[in-house]
């Protein structure tokens, strides 16, 4: 069987970090030796006497293929750290995920990311920050990361979907498991302008563990992490540690003293924290500022030469189009509209977002 099917076997039965996985491979060549190895063997290596245990107990029920397979069923990929799409920023965090399960598409514009987090009982003044401020980031090109929690999670996903932008959502349970279930119209949602990730293996119910765990990938796929509103215990406040300790800026809004639900953000504040009144304090700070206004005024300075690449035009949007709707709509062939897309993306006005994908640059 193919090799990444032992790294799904490994995440399903052990929680084991990267460092554990590349010591076992080190040791015994390959994750699928490990797997196949002997109780001899496995004694030999010196393993802790548990993990044999889960492990020979775990492989006599199991059956990679069919769990491999299941990731059809939900539209979903596995990607695992030695994937050379691996998101880069998370690769270099302490603890990287061994494997991420996605539903929905990660693109290379998505490096550029900052998260947005808070309480899930939230006031109506940190609901419209939140959602105010991803959508002006979005605008500028920002991808927002957040964990479709209640309150100003699920206002930041808005915020960036209102802005015509990507956002991400980090679950703290398997990604065919919707969580909270009333988001699963706002989940929907993102995995068609973004993606739903998760490190936990499908079937795994949002225990209130895991949460704390996913955390670390909110802010280690983020250049930063906003915090919005949170009281002093809160798991935004987790994040906001743990991004510290990444190296992430932190960016926090101010809130009245008196309100209970702020009082945590309110002392990140006074530990050091950015304080926030605009979206140019974040885009600043993370010197994006005017590298979308910049592409959009080249963009807009440059016209399709001919009508086959105006047709072509015609036939692209904001979200990806396969090239095969593309000649379908364009009513010219194959060779003809891959020359033009090729003379599109030089000139900036379309971009290949996946294999035999095209959008508009926006």
């Amino acid at each position: 069987m193919d090799e990444r099917y032992y790294w799904l076997g490994f995440n399903i039965i052990s929680s084991m970090g990267i460092n554990r996985i590349e010591a076992l491979i080190t040791q015994f060549g390959s994750l699928a030796n490990v797997w196949n190895a002997d109780k001899k063997h496995l004694h030999n290596a010196k393993l802790p006497q548990k993990f044999i245990e889960k492990l020979l107990a775990s492989r006599e029920k199991l059956d990679l293929q069919a769990e491999y397979q299941k990731l059809a069923k939900y539209n979903a990929r596995m990607m695992i750290f030695t994937d050379n799409d691996y998101p880069a920023k998370l690769r270099t965090i302490n603890d990287p995920p061994p494997v991420l399960y996605i539903r929905g598409n990660l693109l290379p514009q998505d490096e550029k990311a900052v998260a947005v987090v808070g309480t899930r009982k939230c006031t109506r003044y940190g609901k419209e920050i939140s959602a105010s401020l991803s959508e002006q980031l979005a605008k500028n090109g920002v991808t927002i990361i957040s964990g479709l929690a209640q309150g100003i999670d699920a206002s930041a996903h808005e915020g960036a979907l209102k802005g015509g932008g990507r956002t991400i959502a980090i679950m703290g349970c398997g990604i065919d498991r919707i969580y909270p279930a009333e988001h699963a119209g706002l989940a929907k949602r993102v995995m068609e302008h973004g993606a739903l990730i998760s490190e936990f293996a499908l079937g795994t119910a949002p225990l209130a563990n895991n949460f704390p765990r996913r955390n670390r990938i909110i802010s280690g796929l983020s250049l930063g992490v906003l915090i919005v509103e949170a009281p002093e215990k809160s798991g935004a406040l987790i994040t906001a540690s743990v991004a510290a300790e990444q190296g992430r800026d932190v960016f926090v809004i101010p809130s009245n003293i008196t309100n209970n639900m702020a009082s945590g953000t309110n002392k990140l504040l006074q530990d050091g924290a950015k304080l926030v009144i605009s979206v140019e304090d974040i885009l600043d700070e993370l010197n994006v500022e005017y590298t979308v206004m910049q592409t959009r005024a080249k963009v807009e300075a440059i016209q399709p030469s001919t009508n086959e690449e105006a047709k072509i035009l015609q036939c692209l949007g904001t979200e990806p189009a396969h090239i095969d709707d593309i000649i379908r709509q364009s009513g010219l062939n194959s060779a003809e509209v891959m020359g033009f897309l090729t003379i599109l993306e030089l000139k900036g006005l379309a971009q290949s977002t996946g294999y035999m994908q095209y959008s508009l640059v926006t």
